[in-house]
């Protein structure tokens, strides 16, 4: 989601006599490729497991599209909603504060991405927040807490527009996409469409080395936040942006650009946005200032410093104010 600056630019003796040269190599080749997997690989064995880690919410001609989500621990329930291009995963440091609390803790992957189906299509928030609702629905969860960062913001929005909040308690927005991030007539402080187009352009050319770029600016590196975050971070974020379905990952930009200006006005439940005043990718002043004005019980909470990828680099901030919010 960054508009000005993602564009452009891998002997015998050692296993004892028993054991031949060949077959040493077939358990170092059987190695190597387990190193290079490890998320389908691991997802592999939990869906073997664990068949009700994943619900199906759609088909796509012969092919069920599934979701992959994981449910830990009891009390209040939250679900946690992540942003572009990582997983559920990227709540980690938020879970296990949440779960100290005595929450009851939801995690999922959008579909396209982590473990979740990679489906040709459905990459636009009608949809993403219908697989929201049917989640929600198979576990039967009410009175529940929805918390998202960057595209998972949108997730939630979009969803209080479409079903009301019978279901919900409380919402919090990290890093929020609403409420309208094109610059039209009537939406002066939006962004340039070129900007997308161009985001677009450089996924389909090289999407490796855009979403290396993207993960620069999603760590505001140069600045106080890019002091925050290591070098294995930043890896495995890219090992799991990689690992995206490239359909969706370049599909996803559309949605980016979706109006969310009529669903915000449907939110009437207690709601907490936190922001970094150093987001690059979704600046405060194009998106967070502006939807807290348009909220009715709203908390409002800016980080100085923070970059977007604030959910790591100010987890202890973060946690301080989720925590007690939640209750």
């Amino acid at each position: 989601m960054n508009f000005s600056r993602t564009a452009s630019g891998a002997a015998d003796s050692a296993f004892g006599s028993s054991i031949s040269r060949r077959d040493t190599l077939t358990l170092a080749a059987a190695g190597l490729t387990a190193s290079l997997l490890p998320t389908f690989s691991l997802a592999q064995t939990r869906k073997e497991g664990s068949p009700m880690s994943y619900i199906k919410v759609g088909q796509e001609n012969s092919q069920s599209i599934e979701l992959y989500y994981e449910d830990h621990g009891s009390g209040s329930p939250v679900v946690l909603i992540h942003g572009w291009p990582l997983n559920g995963d990227a709540w980690e440091k938020q879970s296990v504060a949440l779960l100290a609390a005595g929450h009851r803790v939801i995690t999922y992957d959008r579909r396209g991405f982590g473990r979740s189906s990679k489906p040709g299509v459905g990459y636009n928030y009608d949809t993403f927040a219908a697989d929201l609702e049917a989640l929600l629905s198979a576990l039967d969860l009410t009175d529940v807490s929805l918390v998202g960062h960057s595209m998972g913001t949108g997730e939630i929005t979009r969803y209080i527009g479409k079903y009301g909040t019978k279901r919900l308690r409380k919402a919090v927005l990290i890093g929020t996409i609403g409420p309208y991030l094109v610059k039209t007539a009537d939406n002066p402080e939006g962004v340039d469409r070129k900007g997308f187009d161009d985001t677009k352009a450089a996924l389909r050319a090289d999407r490796p080395a855009t979403l290396r770029e993207f993960l620069k600016n999603f760590y505001s590196v140069g600045g106080e936040d890019g002091k925050r975050v290591s070098e294995q971070v930043m890896d495995a974020n890219w090992a799991v942006a990689i690992g995206a379905s490239p359909i969706g990952t370049v599909a996803c930009v559309d949605s980016w650009i979706e109006d969310f200006r009529k669903d915000i006005p449907r939110n009437d439940v207690p709601t907490m946005i936190i922001h970094g005043d150093d987001d690059r990718i979704l600046p405060a002043d194009a998106t967070s200032r502006r939807q807290a004005k348009m909220i009715k019980n709203v908390k409002y909470v800016e980080i100085k410093g923070a970059s977007h990828g604030l959910t790591w680099t100010r987890a202890e901030e973060i946690n301080a104010q989720l925590v007690p919010f939640l209750g």
